[in-house]
């Protein structure tokens, strides 16, 4: 992206219109450090009239009343437009927040693709009425839209994230207010193309760039009735906060620290060949990545070594640069924590492996080397707190019990991995860990299955009918005898 990409207007209730205030937000391409887009800041003005317009359009019926099979033409239509345009949607990412390109199609593109379709095969298939029988008598079971949704999404994987709450919340048939992040809002304005183009009616979706502030005046709007927030635990706390004053429906996805357990007996190819993509993935910069690594103290010495050769071997540039592997972080502030993070782990007593700085031969850009810490003890901030950056610890175990004991003893609870020869003993291991999802020998997210966090990692789950059922309120009616 060499031109500056400038939007004068917001997408209100499926139209573009004039904001009602004149701030805006420069978008900064972590690259070149230069302003790359300009888009309209919403104000709490703005988020009056996208409110109105979602309650006006779910009141009407317009979209909850219309048949399934109708939305789910609409919704297709959105899903198909990601497919053709996955390469257009992932290079405008990637200059918005340094997603390596290479990569960035399929996670920032073609992932929120298959998010549309895995919701679309869940909504052909759920029981959104169905009989039972009571105590008392039958009973018709209703599955409605809970109305108005608050969809707040990060910078990271901001298509991702949005298609998570998008696609079950329009299914379902529930209005929406998007809230995306001031650094990522330019591929907004390509989804508000999409779902235009794909015919959803007046009203039913509205795509508000704003800062924290605004997110937390539409967080707690009384015109809301469910709110959808992936983000900060800092962040999510708040957000349950402000939206329990009015007992909005609350989803959060929040942070992780995850671990990737090595087993003795584990092919170390495959483990460094699939933890490594997943530890470092978009910069460092994801949820669920694997930034704690386990690993025996029998083949630790090994282990260490191939990790370190690995980061050390990852290409960093430019994230449009088809060669490069890892990109800059987001944000100058983001930069300078992972930097802050790098020297507290020295001060604590940890090892750098691979990488401790910035990588010379970038002369603008917010990089961090991509950074393996050995000797690592899990009560190290370095271990426990989530850097958000390119940062990896490698924590040495005795025994399985400890290596579990080890990956249980965190705050968060969202992902991880084990790897072994044994997959019945891997999944004996998933089965023992205390997080929302887990791989053996892999490292993946089904859109079929639900995600989600144990402990601070977050309430409720996204994707599979568990994640759709979060878009739906419940409904029991009583019937006669003999109905």
């Amino acid at each position: 992206m060499s031109d500056l990409v400038e939007y004068g207007k917001l997408y209100i209730g499926g139209e573009l219109v004039d904001p009602a205030g004149r701030d805006t937000i420069e978008v900064v391409s972590p690259h070149t450090e230069q302003v790359i887009g300009r888009v309209p800041h919403a104000s709490r003005a703005d988020v009056d009239r996208a409110v109105t317009a979602a309650r006006t359009s779910f009141d009407s019926g317009v979209w909850a009343h219309t048949p399934l099979a109708d939305r789910i033409a609409v919704v297709t239509r959105i899903k198909d437009a990601f497919a053709v345009r996955s390469e257009e949607i992932a290079k405008v990412i990637s200059a918005e927040n340094g997603t390596p390109l290479t990569s960035g199609i399929m996670v920032q593109s073609l992932a929120a693709m298959l998010v549309w379709d895995a919701a679309l095969k869940v909504a052909a298939d759920h029981p959104f009425e169905e009989r039972r029988d009571g105590i008392l008598g039958p009973l018709l079971i209703r599955r409605e839209p809970a109305g108005v949704v608050a969809a707040v999404v990060p910078w990271n994987v901001p298509q991702f994230t949005a298609a998570a709450k998008l696609a079950p919340a329009l299914l379902a048939g529930c209005s929406v207010i998007l809230k995306v992040s001031p650094e990522t809002p330019l591929d907004a304005y390509l989804l508000a193309e999409i779902a235009t183009d794909a015919g959803l009616p007046d009203g039913v979706l509205s795509i508000l760039p704003a800062d924290r502030e605004v997110s937390e005046y539409l967080v707690g709007h009384p015109g809301v009735d469910k709110v959808s927030f992936t983000g900060s635990v800092a962040a999510g706390r708040r957000v349950m906060e402000v939206a329990a004053r009015n007992l909005s429906r609350v989803t959060l996805e929040l942070g992780g620290k995850s671990a990737a357990v090595i087993l003795p007996d584990a092919d170390l190819d495959a483990a460094v060949s699939g933890i490594v993509p997943f530890a470092w993935m978009i910069n460092g910069q994801a949820c669920v990545a694997q930034t704690r690594i386990l690993a025996p103290r029998s083949r630790y010495d090994e282990i260490a070594e191939r990790f370190a050769a690995a980061a050390d071997a990852l290409t960093v540039g430019d994230p449009l640069d088809p060669a490069t592997e890892l990109g800059p972080l987001v944000a100058r502030r983001q930069q300078q924590r992972s930097l802050d993070y790098i020297a507290l782990g020295q001060r604590e007593g940890a090892k750098i492996l691979a990488g401790g700085g910035k990588p010379a031969g970038q002369p603008t850009g917010w990089y961090v080397e991509p950074t393996l810490f050995g000797d690592v003890a899990n009560s190290m901030r370095i271990a426990r707190e989530e850097i958000f950056g390119p940062v990896i610890c490698l924590l040495p175990y005795e025994d399985e019990a400890e290596a579990v004991r080890i990956a249980n003893d965190s705050e968060y609870g969202l992902s991880g991995s084990v790897w072994t020869a044994d997959t019945e003993r891997g999944i004996d291991i998933a089965r023992q860990v205390r997080t929302g999802t887990y791989s053996v020998n892999t490292f993946s997210i089904d859109m079929l299955g639900p995600f989600g966090g144990y402990k601070n990692s977050g309430i409720g789950r996204e994707f599979g009918p568990e994640g759709f059922d979060a878009y739906l309120e419940h409904k029991m009616i009583h019937l006669p005898a003999g109905a």
